[in-house]
């Protein structure tokens, strides 16, 4: 039950915020028609109004309001002002997403409509695809990147299996890059923020050839030394470092023929930390019993650390940190033949992740908690190629078909060592070696049409055929097993005996989705729409893997393919002058062979599985309304009701915890979730401008894990952020101030059970009040 001050607190910040007149909207329409859309470009885009929005949600130009799809669209203007610069930044504007944070970027992924993959195997993939200028990433963590200098965002909720592949089985985040003009163009943004957060990001455009050759560069750089005080090695974490560069060039020989080349690099150095408590008990599902570990309080105690809701001290006496290197390149080639477009996409993609986390998060060696520190890497590769042909629109069908292949490798390297001291003295050293990594092998038909019944009522089907090859290798070595005998009395906690195995599996499946669409009037449309999804085998491959002896795995066994029913009705309008815009979607979608991670502590030590869970229902109502009563002012308001629950869990075989979680909430899935954004722009001369800005996110209470602990639900919360700004359109500059997290919330991105014991959270970054400065210039 929430707390009814609490709840009058957060319905007194949404008044707030409509009343006030405030910055750039958060909402796709603050993007405009004008907006070059990046490749995949195809047929013309039909004629807009000035303030409507463009997307290629299908592989077409098409306004917003026209597609039969739930969307949401962010403009690179927008992100910019505000500081949205990752995903995770995102997530919080957008109702239906949700994200999970985690030590290193290959713990982190996108959740939509409450579903999405948690796990740190490489051998799954995530339910929400991420597709960046038309080449899809294979892994979540390739996806946590900062954005840089962008066009938009376009966020697709629900499943969209057939055009974009096997992993959008609960929706996809299409970021588009900024294209290249012909006219020479340059942009420089510098930040500063009052807890020492530095960032700069600058670029240039132009043609080398005018009319035929445009070329795009811009890069960043963002320092920030973080908000959590780790006090055993006297230094702030929780933050980051982060510099990177995109490049883009254009090449068009003739009207006919089009190339685009993009390439980009990302290097971030990231210091989360593994072990803010935010308890020094557990509370246990079913039951509510409570298990308190007076050691671990004082381990804490002993360095002056109260665990807390709020805590932001850490007593990590080795170091936490992760070097992530994200980069690659594409090659678009895009022909016209009369009406019609043929596209052509080669993508490779290469990410290096090398992690250092302390394992036993408590400062000092006691026989209570052993000491450990763990290291890890990851070297993930990908080569992609997709072709398709668009027919022209006017006729009886048009249509989108195409070909799609994949070729995935990720090797990984694990390795943990633990000293244990007796009750004697005696100490006690082990080190575990884990050497694991899938090949993946995907290949695609798919096809989209529309069938045009009359002008105003049409037909849609689309399908795809995927066929999967998955491989996996897993070899672990440990000191406490010379022999490598594999034997179950050498397990020590934390580290486990020899391990060797490999395995493969072969699988096709089907995706596809039919569906109505009418248009009201000029201004409005309705639709429905049936989809089947389809996301491929996976395995369950990680460090501490279970055997029954040497050479039998226990939790390696292939998972099978997840599938999904789902069905949407939605409907997308305005008035004649848009004043007012508005996209209402109601939906309900069943996940069956749902692949998750089911957390279980097994020799004292937490155990992560991967396993076909059963059955899960997603089922909801979202909004997305617009209105500009008046000149200069924008109000935004997006509201999600989710109902995402476990339908029949399947507990995993010898599992000693309770799996009785039928009924319960998936994990990420707030039951309701509001971002309300008020923006009021008016002259202060002929060429300066106000502009005031004020927006408030409200999420009610989170489950952040599929076991449902009590000790890992975030209560309800709302954060506030306001910002004033001074600008000139006529000039290109602006200068900004703004405040994240006003009424000074604390509220924690993750919540999950400590090494050995306890609750720890993860600290995000507008946990406490901060300012900031912000000034852009574009020439």
């Amino acid at each position: 039950m929430i707390d009814p001050r609490i709840q009058r607190r957060h319905v007194a910040l949404f008044a707030g915020t409509a009343l006030v007149a405030l910055a750039t909207p958060a909402t796709a329409q603050d993007i405009p028609a004008t907006t070059p859309v990046t490749a995949p470009t195809t047929t013309p885009a039909p004629a807009a109004q000035s303030d409507e929005v463009i997307v290629t949600a299908r592989y077409r130009n098409e306004t917003l309001q026209s597609v039969p799809i739930a969307i949401t669209a962010v403009s690179g203007q927008s992100l910019a002002e505000r500081q949205l610069n990752t995903v995770e930044n995102i997530a919080a504007t957008i109702p239906s997403v949700g994200f999970r944070s985690g030590a290193s970027n290959k713990d982190r992924t996108i959740f939509i409509r409450g579903v999405g993959t948690i796990t740190t195997s490489p051998g799954v993939e995530p339910s929400v695809s991420t597709v960046l200028d038309g080449v899809v990433l294979t892994r979540p963590g390739q996806s946590t990147l900062d954005l840089g200098e962008v066009e938009r965002i376009e966020v697709l909720r629900g499943p969209q299996g057939t055009l974009f592949g096997k992993n959008a089985s609960a929706g996809v985040v299409n970021i588009v890059t900024r294209n290249p003009t012909d006219e020479f163009r340059a942009f420089g943004e510098a930040g500063i923020t009052s807890d020492e957060e530095y960032r700069i990001k600058a670029g240039i455009s132009g043609a080398l050839v005018p009319g035929k050759v445009q070329a795009l560069i811009g890069g960043l750089y963002d320092d920030y030394k973080g908000n959590v005080r780790n006090v055993a090695r006297n230094q702030d974490v929780n933050g980051y470092r982060r510099y990177g560069a995109r490049g883009k060039l254009v090449v068009t020989p003739s009207d006919d023929l089009k190339f685009t080349i993009i390439g980009d690099y990302l290097n971030s150095h990231d210091t989360t930390p593994t072990s803010v408590y935010a308890a020094t008990s557990r509370t246990a599902y079913p039951t509510g019993v409570v298990t308190n570990s007076p050691d671990l309080a004082a381990a804490l105690g002993a360095s002056g650390i109260v665990a807390g809701p709020s805590n932001r001290r850490t007593n990590n006496n080795s170091i936490t940190d992760v070097k992530d290197e994200n980069y690659g390149g594409s090659f678009t080639g895009e022909l016209a033949l009369g009406d019609y477009h043929i596209t052509s996409i080669t993508g490779w993609r290469q990410w290096l992740n090398n992690q250092r986390q302390d394992y036993d998060s408590v400062a000092a060696l006691s026989t209570a908690f052993p000491s450990g520190q763990d290291a890890g890497s990851v070297n993930t590769k990908q080569f992609s190629e997709e072709l398709r042909l668009t027919s022209p629109k006017g006729g009886l069908i048009d249509y989108v078909i195409g070909a799609y292949y994949l070729h995935a490798t990720t090797d990984e390297q694990y390795q943990r060592t633990l000293t244990s001291l007796a009750a004697g003295g005696a100490q006690t050293t082990t080190t575990g070696v884990a050497n694991y990594g899938i090949t993946n092998d995907n290949y695609a038909l798919f096809g989209e049409a529309n069938v045009n019944f009359t002008p105003k009522f049409r037909g849609i089907a689309g399908y795809r055929s995927t066929w999967d090859s998955l491989d996996f290798y897993h070899v672990r070595t440990s000191t406490a097993d010379p022999l490598n005998t594999g034997a179950a009395a050498l397990d020590r906690p934390g580290v486990r005996a020899y391990h060797n195995a490999t395995g493969g599996i072969d699988k096709r499946g089907d995706s596809y989705r039919l569906g109505l669409q009418y248009d009201l009037g000029e201004h409005a449309q309705t639709y429905f729409t049936y989809s089947h999804g389809y996301k491929g085998p996976a395995y369950n491959v990680y460090f501490n893997m279970r055997s029954l002896n040497a050479t039998t795995p226990l939790d390696e066994v292939p998972l099978s393919p997840e599938t999904s029913n789902s069905y949407e009705i939605g409907l997308k309008g305005s008035t004649a002058n848009r004043a007012l815009s508005y996209s209402l979607a109601a939906f309900t979608t069943n996940f069956d062979g749902y692949q998750a991670s089911f957390n279980d502590v097994v020799a004292g030590a937490q155990v992560s599985r991967l396993i076909n869970a059963g059955s899960v229902r997603s089922r909801g109502v979202e909004a997305d309304v617009t209105l500009r009563p008046t000149k200069g002012l924008t109000l935004d308001i997006s509201a999600a009701y989710t109902d995402a629950t476990v339908r029949n869990f399947l507990c995993p075989t010898g599992a000693p915890t309770s799996c009785n979680i039928n009924g319960q909430p998936l994990p990420y899935a707030p039951k309701i979730k509001l971002y309300e954004n008020a923006a009021y722009k008016f002259g202060l001369t002929d060429t300066l401008a106000l502009e005031l800005q004020t927006d408030v996110t409200f999420s009610s209470k989170v489950q952040y894990s599929l076991a449902e602990t009590p000790s890992t639900v975030q209560p309800s919360y709302a954060i506030w952020n306001a910002s004033v700004a001074v600008l000139s359109d006529t000039s290109g500059w602006q200068l900004r101030a703004y405040v994240k997290n006003l009424t000074n919330t604390s509220y924690s991105s993750f919540l999950t059970a400590g090494t050995f014991a306890g609750t720890v959270r993860f600290v995000p970054r507008d946990d406490k009040r901060y300012a900031g400065l912000l000034l852009r210039k574009d020439f």
